[in-house]
């Protein structure tokens, strides 16, 4: 039976500062864990079977006697705490230098280029939330058809514009640009378009953004899977997280139940290859939001969606589930924390209870991938493959 890997982000779910987050100012940053501290306990029963109390100390999930899964925990071995570093090393790429970021807005320099380039001046140019941004500026966006520019603290360009004013084609168009002109000392991560609609008081961002990410540095996972003819599927914005690289097919998301729905849609069709799903709600809807709450609300949603992830496993399917970073709701801040991520594997043929112990790089998940479906390495990291292999 071919072979197929599934890897299921949940975005920011990080489980305990790093021993350089004091570094980042992330020190006392824990966000599975203090959500549930804050919240009086997780109900997480099926992460709890597999392993997720297991890592670290969670209050309502307590390590489990019997684990169904394998478990450990992960250190980000680039510099940075941001989306794509997270993804990237995922895939095999270590950063020694973090992307560039902008706490103090964009040089005018730049911005005198990117507006003599896109034919309008701009507006805002500061630090700020999606949300916040918005009802800040929009109504000077309406009345002058002027883009809103912002970024935050990770490594973004971002572009709202309401979509009455400003059509998505051309949105995306000057989105483009932007990523074109951002080279060298400038060249940020993602450029992402952030597209609204609504009245003033009462805008809201619509679910047409889009992200133009820089391309990876050399080749990643998702190419070597590619070039050996499997398939590489995948959910929400990880396509675009990679730049489309080595990517086969791809569906876009409307949030985490979408997420997981078309996860499921792909094993249910995909013969061999990797399958790899990002569920956003989490950070952009909670974390960044401080919204202890809505994101315990939104973990124990996914828990509750595991077993019709289980149902459509097949007995050579290997299940991952981790994150990128952490983005701890609880603390005074609303930027990304630099924390460990969660590990848990499963597969029906997989030894169950297998402590993966505290990982050197994400990219041991690449590197487990690489040698199951291909039998090859990637850049970096170790594969954690013979210690899951059931005999």
């Amino acid at each position: 039976m071919p072979r197929r890997v599934i890897i299921i982000v949940l975005d920011s779910a990080g489980i305990g500062e790093m021993p350089d987050a004091g570094e980042y100012g992330d020190l006392g940053s824990h966000t599975l864990g203090n959500i549930a501290r804050l919240r009086g306990g997780l109900h997480l029963p099926h992460l709890e079977k597999l392993g997720l109390g297991n890592i670290d100390m969670i209050m309502g999930v307590p390590a489990s006697p019997s684990p169904e899964g394998s478990f450990g925990k992960m250190a980000e071995q680039s510099v940075g705490k941001d989306t794509t570093t997270g993804h990237w090393e995922m895939a095999g790429i270590i950063l020694e230098s973090a992307l560039p970021t902008f706490p103090r807005g964009f040089p005018q320099q730049f911005i005198d280029r990117y507006e003599l380039a896109i034919g309008r001046k701009v507006i805002g140019n500061v630090v700020a939330s999606g949300t916040e941004i918005i009802q800040r500026f929009g109504e000077e966006h309406i009345r002058t058809g002027n883009p809103i520019v912002y970024t935050s603290a990770d490594s973004v360009f971002q572009v709202a514009a309401h979509e009455g004013v400003i059509p998505l084609p051309e949105l995306m168009e000057i989105c483009q640009i932007a990523r074109d002109l951002l080279t060298d000392e400038m060249k940020v991560g993602r450029v992402i378009a952030r597209p609204f609609l609504g009245e003033a008081g009462q805008f809201y961002r619509t679910a047409n953004r889009h992200d133009f990410a820089l391309d990876p540095p050399h080749e990643i996972l998702m190419e070597i899977l590619q070039a050996r003819g499997l398939e590489v599927c995948a959910v929400g914005k990880i396509h675009d997280i990679y730049a489309g690289k080595g990517i086969t097919d791809f569906q876009a998301t409307k949030g985490n139940m979408e997420g997981v729905t078309k996860t499921v849609g792909y094993m249910a069709k995909v013969e061999g290859g990797l399958i790899m799903a990002n569920l956003v709600d989490f950070d952009m809807l909670y974390g960044h939001r401080n919204d202890v709450e809505g994101y315990a609300r939104a973990l124990e949603d996914f828990d509750k969606r595991l077993p019709e992830i289980y149902e459509a496993l097949r007995s050579e399917d290997i299940l991952i589930i981790t994150a990128d970073h952490g983005c701890d709701p609880t603390l005074p801040g609303t930027d990304h924390t630099r924390e460990y991520v969660p590990l848990l594997v499963y597969g029906p043929t997989l030894k169950n209870g297998v402590s993966l112990g505290v990982r050197t790089t994400f990219a041991d998940i690449g590197a487990t991938v690489a040698e199951y479906l291909v039998t090859e390495k990637i850049s970096h990291g170790n594969s954690f493959l013979s210690e899951i292999k059931g005999g």
